[in-house]
């Protein structure tokens, strides 16, 4: 994912901090996240909104492995949306995270949330590599439904323990449990699993 350049303030941005903003009748524009948070907040008459550009933070999961997540504030009018989320190659991929706060809370309040959410998700292990193959660790297996693209079938694609688990992958973990009984929960991304 390459540069986008704002067409409100013209700076270059990445394309993964860039939103495509207006509508069928006007058109739209690509805006970076913080020209389309003051366009929102002009709308919604939100004079005092912080538009906070927030640096990366590093934090290690439970096998000591680094992440780094890097972070995206959009304002939606009701909600402002704190996402997280891990880069490879320029994309957001790995970890992702969202959290949403009131548009008036303090932008840091929701990065501490956010942050303590963080360190919460990556200090469990659901999947184990015991030298046959990567295996489900215990019972219970969350992660985020994702898209693989790769083989052109639309199948899902899991990212669990912030790693890209194939369909395929997920059905043979799956058969060390043949006979079992299961129960499968979704939830939003703003949720807390």
């Amino acid at each position: 994912m390459g540069l986008v350049r704002c067409e409100q303030c013209g700076e270059d941005t990445p394309g993964y901090d860039t939103v495509s903003y207006g509508s069928m009748d006007r058109g739209y524009r690509q805006l970076c996240t913080r020209c389309f948070n003051i366009d929102v907040a002009e709308r919604i008459g939100l004079d005092d909104f912080e538009n906070v550009r927030l640096e990366p933070v590093g934090l290690t999961d439970s096998a000591g492995k680094p992440h780094q997540f890097h972070f995206r504030t959009r304002l939606t009018g009701q909600h402002i949306s704190l996402e997280a989320f891990e880069l490879y190659e320029g994309c957001p991929a790995g970890y992702q995270f969202q959290i949403l706060g009131d548009p008036e809370e303090d932008v840091f309040q929701v990065l501490a949330r956010m942050v303590e959410r963080i360190r919460r998700t990556i200090s469990k292990t659901h999947l184990v590599d015991e030298g046959h193959g990567i295996q489900i660790a215990e019972q219970t297996v969350r992660g985020r439904i994702d898209c693989d693209l790769s083989d052109g079938d639309s199948l899902p694609l899991l990212v669990i323990d912030g790693r890209e688990v194939t369909w395929d992958e997920m059905g043979r973990m799956l058969m060390a449990f043949e006979g079992w009984n299961f129960r499968m929960e979704l939830f939003d991304p703003s949720d807390e699993p």
